[in-house]
């Protein structure tokens, strides 16, 4: 690289929001640098999805977002729509599904999509470097200068998009954060989301011996917060989208609540197996709705007949299977999370540019803000939607 080449637009960060910008910039005829730490671009969305790319949600509401201001995402969101990267998406000739509950997954799967963001960066305006760290960046009179394992490189406008903390395996980093600290930027504490939960104790040795089992359950906080998909056990106690999903708003020490009979009600739930089923035995009874293994282990219900069970028995079934609680010991940590929770103030942010309000010229987008969607394409969506807003400010 020649010393001090001189940019319109510098991006830090090739993952999903970093490549959308660029290629969104290129259009409107920027001179734009790519920079990434990583020795290739867009390993998020490599691994996405088991590499099929849950590349967007057709449900998109605002409401299924985590943030500190709930309405931040709303000007993003609706300015770049779920249909607008379908449209995208049907440009390149891609195909794609809908799996469960609106999610879209490319059925030429994740490097497709990689491929495509890749293509719209294909310009004679769009200079990309990898494994490329970046030492220091500096404010300057006309912009911004970063100091680089490539040589300095100097910008009117400088774009983070960096990403979070989540799945530092793949080159997770806290670059963002560390910019924000230097230009005095609140910052809302981060923390692992859509991810596994961990089990101590008894609970612990119970999940061990129940560990590959999956079945479906409405999983709850309190009465808003609640998702019902399947949850599995692990040998560290309790994954699967209803857990992931739960993880992301659930609080050290606050008690999970599960219920495995999600489309009946309790009472009349007891009362119809004791007048229709009244002579069988309960384990086979339960055999209609559960495995086994979840029966003999997890429920351990007597085998006796129904007509037989004591009243103490009977009000046990009925905590165990649509109100039992479980206080987790915490999260695998960020080493396994989807998502990073918190991030930067949306405050510091305006909601329609994705600029940095008292820093003009800087800008955050994706992960690296505090906006944290549901599992199933939502942070996808983000990455476009918050990507779109910034480029078009440009």
């Amino acid at each position: 690289m020649k010393s001090n080449p001189n940019y319109d637009l510098i991006i830090v960060g090739a993952g999903a929001a970093g490549l959308m910008c660029a290629g969104l910039a290129a259009k409107k005829n920027l001179k734009i640098l790519l920079l990434d730490h990583n020795p290739k671009p867009g390993r998020k969305i490599i691994i996405s999805g088991g590499g099929r790319c849950n590349f967007t949600n057709l449900n998109i509401q605002p409401d299924r977002y985590v943030s500190q201001n709930p309405r931040f995402c709303i000007s993003a969101l609706k300015r770049y729509t779920q249909h607008d990267f379908i449209k995208l998406v049907k440009e390149h000739n891609l195909s794609f599904h809908e799996k469960t509950l609106g999610q879209l997954f490319c059925d030429q799967k994740s490097p497709a999509i990689l491929a495509m963001l890749q293509e719209e960066c294909r310009s004679d305006n769009v200079v990309c470097q990898y494994q490329c760290e970046i030492t220091e960046v500096l404010k300057t009179d006309t912009g911004f200068s970063l100091n680089t394992s490539n040589g300095t490189v100097s910008s009117s406008k400088l774009v983070i998009a960096s990403g979070g903390l989540s799945l530092p395996k793949i080159g997770a980093s806290n670059f963002a954060y560390k910019i924000a600290k230097q230009f005095n930027l609140s910052l809302i504490p981060t923390r692992p989301g859509l991810v596994p939960l961990t089990l101590s104790g008894d609970k612990l040795e119970l999940a061990k011996s129940l560990a590959g089992l999956a079945l479906e359950a409405k999983v709850s906080l309190n009465k808003k917060t609640s998702f019902r998909e399947n949850i599995l056990f692990t040998h560290r106690g309790l994954s699967g989208p209803a857990i992931l999903q739960i993880s992301s708003y659930w609080q050290e020490s606050q008690p999970v609540f599960f219920n495995f009979l999600p489309d009946e009600d309790p009472e009349q739930f007891i009362n119809q197996i004791r007048k229709t089923r009244a002579k069988e035995s309960l384990d086979q009874v339960l055999k209609t709705y559960f495995p086994k293994k979840f029966i003999e282990l997890f429920l351990q219900a007597p085998k006796k007949a129904v007509a037989q069970l004591s009243k103490s028995e009977i009000n046990k079934l009925n905590e165990q299977l649509f109100r039992y609680s479980i206080v987790p010991s915490g999260t695998e940590g960020y080493r396994t999370a989807e998502v990073t929770i918190g991030g930067l103030d949306t405050k510091e942010l305006s909601s329609k540019s994705m600029e940095v309000q008292k820093v003009p010229g800087l800008y955050f987008i994706g992960e690296s803000v505090d906006v944290s969607g549901w599992l199933g394409g939502y942070n996808f969506q983000w990455a476009w939607s918050s990507a779109y807003a910034c480029a078009e400010s440009l």
